[in-house]
């Protein structure tokens, strides 16, 4: 039983989207307002276009969709910190690539902190050419490792912390928890091109040389989803209150969290060797369920495909 909202955060996170949401303001305000959430102000949230033109609509209205989660659930998790909600002319990967830069250089700018991403797409020959991009220092960068079996990119970047899914099981008659278990659509697994960090190396016997994601996850399943308030059309149809999952659900709530945490390393691999130094500790070690290609891919004690290390228990050692 959850019986209060968190209150924490400081310095800033950036949320990197494609497309326009003209009432990111107003949905995200309304949003705090139902929840109990400090209100943003112009201080704490800011919106901006990273070629400087504001972008056109999402036709679909499931960018528009995809921002308001994102910027809700950072917002929710790190109130009092600054948020930057930082849209790409498209979604295309230069344009996205481009509104990261962008969002780091803020982030950097303002003291230091995260910056979400919740897209991402299959991995590729030659995206270790593009994993210097996520190296601005005093950054740490999230990625969600995608919503169907197999291993996605930027997730799979070693300069990345990889946000994978989990499921929270509750009885359905009186919806009393039961237990968390991985989601079993979350992407993981061994990347195709990435090596293995160093900050991995404990994990050689599952890894091999390659790098291994996720690292942490959240629950990110539709069936036990989390409530976003979107009053943009969505497929045609008026918008107004969903229920969505997915691992785009992760990677800002994760964001969040490690922003509250307070530690703010300097970097992506900081925050990852304080994670794969510490865990179990500050995790809860998700070990029931599956997930990964033909559900081949089981939930274990200790590190495993489905979660990482876990789901984020607390701040200590984020």
């Amino acid at each position: 039983m959850v019986d209060a909202n968190p209150n924490g955060g400081s310095k800033a996170i950036a949320i990197v989207d494609a497309f326009d949401d003209p009432i990111a303001v107003s949905d995200l305000t309304a949003f705090s307002a139902q929840f109990g959430v400090p209100l943003p102000t112009p201080a704490t949230f800011q919106v901006g276009y990273a070629t400087g033109t504001n972008p056109s609509l999402d036709p679909t209205g499931g960018w528009e969709l995809e921002e308001s989660l994102d910027i809700e659930y950072a917002h929710a998790m790190a109130p009092n910190a600054t948020l930057y909600l930082v849209e790409a002319a498209t979604n295309s990967l230069s344009d996205l690539l481009y509104a990261e830069q962008v969002a780091a250089t803020l982030v950097a700018a303002a003291g230091g902190g995260e910056v979400s991403n919740s897209w991402g797409g299959s991995e590729f020959a030659g995206e270790t050419g593009y994993d210097a991009i996520f190296t601005q220092r005093g950054v740490v960068y999230f990625a969600s490792t995608g919503d169907s079996p197999g291993t996605y990119w930027p997730s799979t970047s070693p300069n990345v912390v990889a946000a994978g899914g989990t499921s929270t099981n509750r009885n359905p008659n009186t919806g009393n928890f039961l237990y968390e278990g991985s989601w079993n659509e979350a992407g993981g697994g061994p990347s195709v091109y990435e090596p293995r960090p160093n900050y991995q190396n404990r994990l050689a016997y599952l890894a091999g040389p390659a790098r291994v994601v996720p690292d942490v996850s959240a629950d990110s399943n539709p069936n036990t989803g989390v409530w976003l308030l979107d009053n943009n059309l969505y497929e045609g149809e008026p918008g107004g209150w969903f229920i969505v999952g997915g691992t785009s659900v992760a990677s800002p709530l994760i964001s969040g969290i490690v922003n509250a945490a307070g530690a703010f390393n300097r970097s992506s691999v900081q925050e990852l060797f304080q994670i794969y130094s510490s865990f179990p500790r500050g995790f809860n070690d998700v070990a029931a369920d599956n997930c990964g290609p033909y559900g081949g891919y089981l939930s274990r004690f200790g590190y495993d495909f489905c979660t990482g290390v876990g789901s984020p228990d607390g701040y200590s050692d984020k």
